[in-house]
């Protein structure tokens, strides 16, 4: 087989070409992926026309040769980008994303290669120090769902918390590079101040440097004692308070003369702006007794009849013959009559 093989590529060198394209394709059609890039990959190594011949090929799409780089510092320019960059092979295009409105950067940008080779060299260490911040690259028809984003980056990216001021991204990942190597690392800034926000985040790029760095007892930067923990459970955290902020309470409205804000009780239950003595209600006024003649009266009748007295008959007190003092009379429920006076 191996003879056969070497004969087929000596009547190739030689000019000798012993089967059509179309017969080619045939052959190589039933072949799987890796069977078609470890034939090429011989042939490129033993011919150099093919070695060619597959570089422009693969370079023929920008697809395969342009970046995507995130994580940059808002100062970071175009120029200081590519030339981070230049070091893996020459470069076509280069720019960083600025906001139309602002003209400041968005903290990304894209890098396109002339050539594949270079791409991929550059995709070997995507993690690169650019103006005191670690940016992280990956091709740009991935997104943000690249080669950094895996099922364990959860258990790799750390929240530091409790940031001094004067503690700089270089600071923070030569701290932090002492547990493991670090994938992506930088102080969080203000966007409009370029001041430090005294938080920032470390993602290592194994899952035991991670553990490493929590259980290191040592957490002393820049003169604090600085918070570290995952980043996911610090983010779980933010979204629970964002959720109670959330509930925006309605202002219900109350009477007139109430100081009421939104979301706070009235201060006091004292009415203001009112004056005293108010004026009572109006109501509808009701016509008088009709005048006229008879048989009205011109006299308002009372508004109710009187009541005729009615008489009640005096008791008479008899005296007892023993000279014991007489016990009054007493009524129902024990209370006693009163009798009119003699």
């Amino acid at each position: 087989m191996e003879d056969l093989k070497k004969r087929k590529l000596e009547e190739a060198s030689n000019g000798q070409i012993s089967s059509s394209p179309e017969e080619l394709k045939l052959l190589l059609d039933p072949l799987s992926k890796s069977q078609l890039v470890d034939l090429l990959s011989k042939l490129g190594s033993q011919y150099p026309s093919i070695a060619e011949e597959i570089k422009s090929v693969a370079s023929a799409d920008p697809v395969h040769r342009k970046l995507f780089v995130r994580g940059l510092a808002w100062n970071t320019t175009s120029e200081t980008l590519c030339a981070a960059f230049r070091l893996h092979g020459e470069i076509e295009e280069g720019a960083v994303i600025v906001d139309k409105t602002t003209g400041k950067s968005r903290g990304y940008g894209f890098i396109t290669y002339k050539h594949m080779e270079s791409t991929q060299s550059a995709l070997q260490a995507p993690s690169k120090l650019i103006d005191g911040r670690m940016a992280v690259c990956n091709l740009a028809c991935e997104g943000l769902s690249g080669a950094s984003t895996t099922p364990d980056q959860a258990q790799r990216k750390l929240y530091i918390g409790g940031l001094a001021p004067d503690v700089t991204s270089e600071v923070l990942l030569s701290f932090f590079g002492r547990h493991g190597e670090i994938e992506e690392g930088s102080v969080a800034y203000d966007k409009e101040t370029n001041e430090s926000r005294g938080f920032g985040f470390v993602t290592y790029k194994t899952v035991e440097a991670a553990k490493k760095a929590i259980d290191d007892p040592q957490k002393f930067l820049g003169g604090r004692s600085i918070i570290v923990k995952l980043a996911d459970s610090h983010k779980g955290k933010m979204i629970q308070a964002q959720l109670s902020t959330a509930v925006v309470p309605i202002a219900l409205p109350l009477a007139a003369g109430y100081p009421q804000q939104p979301g706070k009780p009235p201060a006091s239950a004292t009415p203001v702006a009112y004056t005293y003595p108010q004026a009572g209600a109006t109501y509808p006024a009701y016509p008088g007794p009709p005048t006229g003649p008879a048989p009205y009266s011109s006299t308002a009748p009372a508004p109710y009849p009187s009541q005729p007295q009615m008489p009640y008959s005096s008791a008479t007190v008899m005296k007892d013959p023993l000279g014991l003092p007489p016990t009054p009379t007493v009524g129902m429920g024990g209370y006693p009559y009163y009798f009119a006076k003699q």
